[in-house]
C-alpha cells in the first residue's frame, strides 16, 4: 500500500468528534489517524489551530508574573481544592474559556426559520464539546426530572443513567445539553424551547453521527447518536417513558 492510500485509510479510521476529543485531551500528540482526519477535514483543521493557538496563549501567559498565592485562591475557591501546578490553572481556564466560547458560537449564528437544519447544528454542536462524552455533570436524576418538567413534558420512567447537564445558548434563549447512558451506550438529547420546527430538515447524517428532531413540550428535541439505528430506538425509548405533552408550565428558561 502506498503513503497515500495508509494515510487514506487511516483518515478513515476516525470521525470528527474522535479526533476533537483526542485533540482536546492532548494536543500536542496526536496519532497517525488522528493527523490523517485533520489533514481531510476542513471543519477539525480548523478546530485544530484554534486549539493551538490557544495552547500558545497558555505559554505566554505563564510567562506574565501574577501575585504570589492567587492562582491558589482562584482555584481554591472554583473547587475547594488546590492546584498541582500554576499551569493546570491555567490550562484549566482556557479550556473553560474555550468550551463557553464554541458552544456560544454554535447556537448563536443560528438562524430560526423554516430552512434552518436543526439536526445538522446539533450534531455540529455535540462535535465542538466531546467533552460532554467525559466528564460527570450536574448528574442528578432529580434535576433532570425537573428540567423536562419546566419543558412541558413528565418523566413517567428512567430513561438511563444521565451523566452531563449544562446550559447551552440557543437562538430563543437557552436549551439543555443532557447525555445520558443507554444499553446501548452514550447518546446526547437536547431540548430547545420556544420554536417548533416545520418538518424539514428532520434528520441528517454526516461526520458519522445521526440526528433526529422531534416537536416536543415547549419547542423540540434533537436526539444525535453514532447510527441511525442508535437514534430511532433512543427516540422509541423517550416516546415510552416520556410524556411530551404534559401540561405545560410557566417556562423558566432564560
Amino acid at each position: 500500500m502506498s503513503a497515500d492510500n495508509r494515510t487514506h485509510a487511516a483518515s478513515q479510521e476516525m470521525n470528527c468528534l474522535a479526533f476533537r476529543r483526542a485533540k482536546l485531551a492532548d494536543p500536542n500528540r496526536l496519532s497517525a489517524a488522528a493527523r490523517a482526519h485533520e489533514q481531510g477535514c476542513p471543519g477539525c483543521l480548523a478546530f485544530a489551530r484554534r486549539i493551538d493557538a490557544n495552547e500558545k496563549r497558555i505559554v505566554r501567559a505563564l510567562t506574565v508574573p501574577v501575585p504570589e498565592g492567587l492562582a491558589d485562591r482562584v482555584i481554591l475557591g472554583a473547587t475547594g481544592r488546590r492546584p498541582s501546578s500554576p499551569y493546570r490553572l491555567w490550562a484549566l481556564a482556557a479550556t473553560v474559556v474555550l468550551s463557553t466560547g464554541i458552544g456560544l458560537a454554535w447556537f448563536a449564528r443560528a438562524p430560526v426559520e423554516p430552512q434552518y437544519n436543526f439536526a445538522a447544528s446539533a450534531i455540529e454542536h455535540v462535535k465542538n464539546e466531546p467533552e460532554s462524552f467525559t466528564t460527570v455533570k450536574d448528574a442528578d436524576p432529580a434535576r433532570f426530572a425537573t428540567i423536562l418538567t419546566d419543558f412541558g413534558a413528565d418523566l413517567r420512567a428512567p430513561i438511563g443513567t444521565v451523566r452531563y447537564i449544562k446550559l447551552c445558548p440557543v437562538p430563543e434563549g437557552t436549551g439543555w445539553h443532557i447525555v445520558f447512558e443507554t444499553e446501548e451506550g452514550l447518546v446526547t438529547l437536547m431540548l430547545i424551547p420556544g420554536h417548533q420546527p416545520n418538518g424539514r430538515n428532520l434528520f441528517e447524517e454526516r461526520d458519522g453521527m445521526s440526528a433526529l428532531v422531534r416537536a416536543a413540550g415547549l419547542g423540540y428535541y434533537v436526539i444525535v447518536a453514532e447510527s441511525r439505528a442508535k437514534v430511532e430506538s433512543t427516540d422509541r425509548l423517550l416516546k415510552q417513558r416520556i410524556n411530551w405533552t404534559a401540561a405545560r408550565p410557566p417556562s423558566r428558561f432564560g
